[in-house]
């Protein structure tokens, strides 16, 4: 028996491979599919089954296309429906998986269909789950992306209670648990930055097993503290219930090359975004009118789906030389198939053109505590709501909204005034001035290194307060 998980760090999300006997099964595969056919093969082995922890609302999983290129059953637990032909399997429902089986134990909570997958080994011993987002490191779920006519997120998190206490806690302390995501994903609160865990340490440390809990205090405690879910989640989740397009076509038109002329072309007759992916460094030096960032080196997927809100966009791309196919895929992870090219040749190829570029001024952090303390400026701080209430920047001047929810504060900042924008480093300062930039704010600088070099200077800030701590 073979167990392999497949992180991947941007998307905090694991997907599995399993292998018994020349039979292998793959849990919630990503996007691209092609890398666990060549990992069979490479083993003499054939996908017989894909099995769906539930319908993903942060990604778009490769299911659909896996299944067609292997011709495994796609399987999904009870009260699944879909546009394309799958197996909605009962509880308890056992699958045979060369000397193994992987039993399924539907545990609604998260969404309605969401199910754990218990495999139990060669001996009969059950050995490991694939907990999905019914059960991560340090948290569970979050009750509120399926809501119903009829079902609340409290309706929800009732189900996941029972979930959890039924078919989770009553199984040996030894078993793996192997969840879908990580620190970093917004399926959850606090998920812990391991992957793999042991279910015993669970029901010692993760707050939502404890063994005195009352369905109401978990209620009260899953609940708290609960953002809105990003845009793009919705749309996910039904990408993945009715099918998409190959990623293979995804991919082929979006490793386009495009020559400056072409680019130019294309942004203004497709009404198509210019989403440039470089470093915030780079792209505060030289970058094209009216070009957002939103760099490869930071959370790019997530931040993609959280601030372009329409998923059929047009995009055009500039990238580091030799990113493309990269971009491409990490867009169609989160759904953004209509990539149409990229600028060969990069910024410098639209310079040598004689193409107009634009620029943001970007000042380090004594710069900005001269002006802070000398002249009447404004402060834009874009941190998480949580970053700003545990330490913030002091002052009348200083104002907050979430990077998140930029698209719905356009209306709070004044075009006419200037603002020295700051995040917690750098990323996200840059994402927001260039968004800024785009809607016609013209008078933006960013700070260097934020709020980190912020607290290292000698500008006042408001005392720490631990972010657990916050209501």
């Amino acid at each position: 028996m073979k167990i392999e998980q497949i992180y991947t760090g941007c998307l905090a999300q694991g997907a599995y491979y399993i292998e018994s006997n020349g039979e292998v099964a793959i849990i919630d595969p990503l996007r691209e599919t092609q890398q666990y056919v060549d990992k069979a093969n490479k083993e003499n082995a054939k996908i017989k089954y894909i099995f769906e922890t539930h319908f993903h609302a942060d990604f778009v999983s490769g299911h659909v296309d896996l299944a067609k290129k292997t011709g495994a059953k796609i399987i999904f637990g009870p009260g699944a429906e879909t546009n394309y032909d799958i197996h909605a399997a009962k509880d308890n429902e056992e699958f045979k998986l060369g000397h193994i089986i992987i039993k399924v134990l539907h545990t609604p909570g998260h969404t309605l269909e969401s199910s754990t997958f218990l495999l139990i080994d060669e001996n009969g011993k059950e050995h490991a789950i694939f907990s999905g987002d019914t059960l991560f490191l340090g948290d569970v779920g979050r009750p509120d992306l399926a809501i119903k006519s009829d079902l609340t997120k409290e309706d929800l998190a009732v189900m996941l209670y029972d979930s959890l206490r039924q078919k989770i806690m009553t199984l040996p302390d030894d078993v793996i648990v192997y969840p879908a995501h990580g620190a970093g994903s917004a399926c959850g609160k606090n998920l812990s930055k391991e992957t793999v865990g042991i279910l015993g340490d669970q029901k010692k440390t993760n707050y939502a097993l404890r063994a005195d809990m009352t369905k109401e205090e978990f209620v009260k405690e899953v609940l708290a503290g609960i953002a809105p879910p990003p845009q793009y989640f919705a749309k996910n989740a039904m990408m993945n219930k009715s099918g998409y397009d190959a990623f293979e076509s995804v991919l082929k038109q979006g490793d386009t090359a495009l020559s400056p002329e072409e680019f130019e072309a294309t942004a203004n007759n497709e009404d198509a975004l210019v989403l440039d992916v470089r470093s915030e460094k780079e792209f505060v030096k030289a970058h094209i009118p009216n070009s957002i960032f939103i760099g490869l080196n930071g959370a790019f997927a997530p931040w993609v789906g959280a601030l372009i809100t329409d998923i059929k966009q047009p995009i055009i791309l500039v990238t580091p030389e030799g990113k493309e196919q990269e971009t491409v895929t990490r867009l169609s992870r989160v759904g953004y198939d209509n990539t149409l090219g990229y600028l060969k040749g990069g910024i410098e190829a639209w310079q040598n053109a004689g193409k107009d570029i634009e620029v943001i001024a970007s000042v380090p952090v004594d710069t900005f505590s001269k002006a802070y303390k000398n002249e009447n400026i404004h402060v834009l701080d874009v941190r998480k709501d949580g970053e700003y209430q545990s330490e913030h920047l002091e002052g009348e001047q200083v104002q907050h909204f979430a990077l998140d929810y930029i698209n719905d504060n356009m209306d709070v900042i004044d075009k006419n005034k200037t603002y020295y924008v700051h995040c917690a480093g750098g990323y996200r300062s840059v994402i927001a001035a260039s968004i800024l930039k785009a809607r016609g704010f013209n008078n933006l600088i960013d700070v260097a290194g934020g709020f980190a070099a912020i607290k290292d200077s000698d500008l006042p800030t408001t005392n720490y307060v631990c972010p657990s701590t916050l209501q």
